[in-house]
């Protein structure tokens, strides 16, 4: 395949201990952007959060949020790709139906609400399908997130990497939950990183042993030594010393 772009998870694949950034990543992500691939944030964070990092980083200035609900192009400038007002209801019925369920104190979210993991997620799905309503609630490790259920990171993703001229199949994902599972199916190549649950794992094209940050160097560096034309030494060495 002709690589032109990558598609990043943020929480478990590009931080460690929680969520501090690994910075050897960070330097890999950037000889990438420098030697002419582009690379793009894809979380289950906010878009702003994803679009902050990516402009301190000196990656691809479009971040995908919101588990592919928002696209944010600027700090003004954000593409709301679902109806908010679906997941609100969700979150009031579920409230009313289940036992601690609270929203995740996060970022502000435009397209989806934010809970904490306490309580069952399939008994949730199973009321919410119930009632009728067209929402998905999905399990990003980090928090469970209720989304209209025509989104998810594949079709994010599709809508930046359109903006740019790149087809999915020039994309390479790389992610840790099942969160990323649509990226998985949608692009090139896909791998899991290290922490990634078995089921996450055996949906990927390739999966590595570490675990968050240093999963995604020792997937990066295979992808450096074994996909791609030309990177930016110079950077690559930062990572080798």
């Amino acid at each position: 395949m002709k690589v032109r772009a990558f598609a990043i998870d943020i929480d478990g694949t590009l931080t460690e201990n929680g969520s501090k950034v690994h910075l050897q990543s960070l330097s890999l992500l950037r000889a990438l952007e420098r030697s002419g691939y582009r690379v793009l944030f894809v979380t289950g964070r906010s878009s702003v959060e994803a679009y902050i990092l990516a402009m301190f980083l000196g990656t691809t200035r479009i971040a995908v949020g919101e588990n592919g609900g928002v696209i944010t192009t600027s700090p003004t400038e954000h593409l709301l790709l679902a109806d908010k007002g679906y997941s609100e209801r969700a979150y009031e019925l579920l409230k009313g139906k289940l036992a601690d369920v609270r929203l995740k104190p996060v970022f502000p979210r435009m397209t989806e609400v934010v809970l904490e993991r306490t309580f069952s997620i399939d008994e949730a799905m199973s009321i919410v399908k119930r009632e009728g309503l067209p929402v998905v609630i999905t399990d990003s490790m980090y928090a469970y997130h209720i989304n209209h259920e025509s989104i998810n990171k594949a079709v994010g993703l599709r809508v930046a990497l359109d903006s740019l001229g790149i087809k999915p199949e020039q994309c390479i994902a790389i992610g840790d939950s099942a969160t990323d599972i649509p990226l998985f199916h949608s692009c090139g190549y896909s791998i899991a990183i290290g922490n990634a649950d078995d089921h996450v794992k055996s949906m990927a094209r390739a999966s590595v042993k570490g675990r968050d940050g240093n999963g995604l160097v020792e997937a990066l560096q295979y992808i450096i030594d074994n996909m791609l034309d030309a990177v930016d030494d110079a950077h690559i060495g930062i990572v080798n010393k």
